[in-house]
């Protein structure tokens, strides 16, 4: 399957080929000579679209201007429009997203380097990759997404590609915005950001803020919405722009408060159909509150146009206390809210604890305090040096990391019953007294990479070199003063080499190919003698601009070896974390996006269209048993659970210097939600949805905005996923009009 994918993909691009050859009339203006890239930048993948569609591996950058044109504050729906994304939404606002890129496990993120300016972003990224945290995309200026080969320089996880959140810059002079939007469900935002540079320092200071009360029903109109406050400031002190050497120092403090009324627990599929938005009785205590702050600091050196070093120290701290309810007791028999609600007639009266049909003797309810520590800190550097030959460009890219991050697990369990649909406490449980332990890594990461680019190709290979060491103290449940009395520790250790390779050929300034391959790699879990995950991991594509059609078609082909998964509550799984072998799996896939502006030729419109789709096939080489609940007893030839072998995104504009209207459609096929082939079960399956949303924007002055966000325009009732525990389901219809003000 993979040699008739990759032929076929060259046929493609080789008709292609011979058809803009002879339609271009265009010359080749990214000579050598021109070529005035600017290598190294402060904290970004490459900064702007020219570099990621001349990047040897697949890349994609959404722009300052798509953003705020789509006005998205969910980076779930920022995503979607990017080929080769798999998203898995879970509260239909995008605070905890569940992202793949290209066929890895969409669990919590936890297989894909996530970034923010660069710097690690997820709270414990080696030691507990699960990102329970996601920067506000509201506050970001640009989203830059990298798959396929050329990706060593960013790790730990190299398999499916990584994900860089660029927070808003330093202005080069004063200016600001304020913008204010309500809607929907009480849903409010509140945006102010201000900033300036003079000639030996800049600033900037920002502050979001994002409420609502929610969609779904709760018994007495109870909140089950969320509020988010982000503050940011950024200080930045330069050389002189005369100095042969140039130097800058940036410092950037970040603050994030969350409280969200947020659940586990889902709908049978009975309730779901009868009325998706409405929650159980027994959700009521439910509920999220956390606290982020990033500390990094910057430095810039320039010794030359040639030369130049960026250091990066930086901190992250996570604190996090999801309560929810985790297991109900009936009769003495305790069973897990996922099992009930998959299999309600098997236990009725735990289904009427659950609903609050029947009232629940004291302690039936179990409600766990998850409560998290999350500290991730580090130094890293990268140095550049580039030159020029004749008909030759060289560039050299070493980077090394120190980091060291942990997770500490302070759980306990409360008791309620429940009386005439109101939970009350019943047994205060003793912190520590659920689990009781700290997760942590050490380690140490380098890179090389060597970019050579003569006449039209460019190769760049680069070797990635990992050494983690991952542990774990576990201080148990009856030592919740941590004497050490109960103590016991495991450790396991990683020492790995990650190579990869990728071209670029450019045929003119119309047609080019481009491909690779690279080791995928994730890092095991800590006990002793766990392998990590890898994979062999092929690409080839083209990217092309026939008659105005721009685009790129990509194949992918990923080879696993050793494929991980990790019992994950959000899953459906028990909640340890373990991380278990899962044995060879094949993932291959295309990538199409098109491009194409209908008024091309107007001069005073401009008509957009955009299409993107992902095809995405996966198959089990092998059979295995686990105690992940979306995974469970996998048989080989089976397809992984939650990745739709269907997406289609499409998106057309109408763009005038007074205004604007994007349209966004969304085609997301049905998937299985445990492993399995052949026929999907209606229990174990999610169906396809198609779902549309309207951005409009209107310049009032130069200065001044109104802006317009319907999201779901058909008000479509969809499912997104079956876990962590039953049907859950989008967005409903909702309107967002706001004002926006730019000084």
């Amino acid at each position: 399957m993979k040699t008739k994918l990759l032929l076929l993909l060259l046929i493609v691009t080789s008709s292609l080929t011979a058809q803009n050859a002879i339609d271009s009339t265009k010359t080749n203006i990214d000579s050598i000579q021109s070529l005035e890239e600017i290598l190294i930048k402060t904290n970004v993948i490459f900064g702007n679209k020219y570099l990621a569609k001349n990047r040897t591996g697949s890349a994609y950058y959404i722009s300052p201007s798509e953003l705020k044109k789509l006005g998205y504050t969910d980076i779930n729906r920022v995503l979607k429009t990017v080929p080769g994304v798999t998203i898995v939404e879970e509260d239909g606002f995008g605070l905890r997203p569940n992202i793949s890129l290209r066929g890895t496990s969409a669990e919590r993120s936890a297989k894909i380097s996530l970034m923010e300016d660069g710097v690690l972003i997820a709270p414990a990224p080696y030691s507990a990759s699960a990102a329970y945290y996601f920067p506000s995309v509201g506050r970001m200026e640009a989203v830059e997404i990298l798959k396929g080969s050329s990706q060593v320089q960013y790790g730990p996880f190299t398999t499916g590609g990584a994900i860089n959140m660029v927070s808003t810059q330093i202005p080069d002079s004063f200016s600001g915005r304020i913008k204010a939007s309500y809607g929907s469900f009480n849903s409010g935002q509140v945006y102010a950001t201000v900033g300036d540079s003079h000639e030996n320092f800049g600033y900037n200071i920002e502050y979001l803020n994002f409420n609502s009360d929610g969609f779904k029903n709760l018994l007495n109109d109870l909140n089950t919405g969320f509020d988010k406050n982000d503050v940011v400031a950024k200080f930045r002190l330069n050389t002189d722009k005369e100095v042969k050497i140039q130097q800058s120092f940036e410092t950037k403090f970040q603050f994030a408060d969350e409280v969200s009324n947020e659940t586990y627990l889902g709908l049978t599929d009975a309730d779901f159909n009868n009325n998706p938005f409405d929650r159980y009785a027994s959700s009521q205590e439910d509920k999220m509150t956390n606290e982020h702050i990033q500390l990094l600091l910057t430095h810039n050196i320039e010794f030359s146009k040639k030369f130049a070093i960026t250091t990066n120290g930086y901190f992250n701290r996570f604190e996090r206390n999801w309560y929810k309810l985790n297991d109900i007791t009936a009769n003495g028999d305790n069973v897990s809210i996922a099992n009930i609600v998959s299999s309600p007639e098997l236990y009725p009266t735990h289904f009427n604890y659950m609903t609050g049909l029947e009232n629940a003797p004291e302690d039936a309810l179990t409600v766990k305090a998850n409560n998290r520590k999350y500290i991730s800190k580090g130094v890293q550097t990268k140095l550049d040096y580039h030159f020029y030959g004749e008909n030759t460009f060289h560039d050299i890219e070493l980077g090394l990391r120190y980091h060291y991050d942990e997770e500490d697990r302070f759980q306990w369990k409360d008791y309620y019953n429940i009386v005439d649909n109101t939970m009350q406490l019943t047994t205060k449980g003793i912190p520590g007294t659920d689990a009781n332990r700290i997760s942590s890594a050490k380690a140490f990461a380098s890179y090389v990479m060597y970019k050579f680019k003569y006449k039209n190709l460019t190769l760049t290979p680069g070797l990635r070199y990992e050494n983690i060491v991952l542990k774990r103290e576990n201080y148990g449940t009856n030592d919740v003063n941590r004497t050490g009395s109960d103590l016991s520790i495991r450790e396991n250790k990683v020492d790995i080499f990650i190579p990869g390779i990728g071209f670029n050929y450019k045929f003119n300034n119309n047609y080019s190919i481009f491909g690779g391959v690279h080791k995928g790699f994730s890092p095991p879990g800590n006990e002793d003698g766990q392998k990590p995950e890898e994979s062999i991991n092929y690409e080839l594509g083209t990217r092309f601009n026939y008659n105005g059609i721009q685009g790129e078609v990509v194949a992918f082909y990923n080879d696993y070896s050793n494929l991980l998964g990790s019992d994950l509550a959000a899953s459906g799984g028990t909640g340890s974390l373990d991380v278990f072998n899962a044995g060879e799996v094949a993932v291959k896939g295309i990538e199409v996006l098109l491009n194409y502006d209908v008024l091309k030729s107007n001069t005073a419109f401009d008509l957009p269209i955009t299409i993107g789709y992902t095809f995405t096939d996966t198959e089990f080489l092998n059979s295995f048993g686990s105690d992940d609940g979306i995974w469970g007893t996998v048989t080989e030839g089976d397809e992984i659970p939650y990745i739709a072998k269907h997406q289609l995104n499409t998106s057309v504009g109408l763009e005038h210097k007074k205004y604007s209207i994007n349209l966004n459609g969304r085609y997301n096929g049905e998937f299985r939600t445990v492993s399995g082939s052949g026929f999907i079960p209606e229990n174990q399956k999610v169906d396809s949805a198609i779902v549309l949303d309207l951005a409009g924007r209107y310049n009032i002055t130069s200065k001044l905005s109104t802006t317009l966000n319907i999201i779901n325009l058909l008000d479509n009732e969809y499912a997104v996923s079956r876990v962590p525990a039953g049907l859950r389901p989008g967005h409903p219809f909702g309107v967002y009009a706001g004002l926006e003000f730019q000084f």
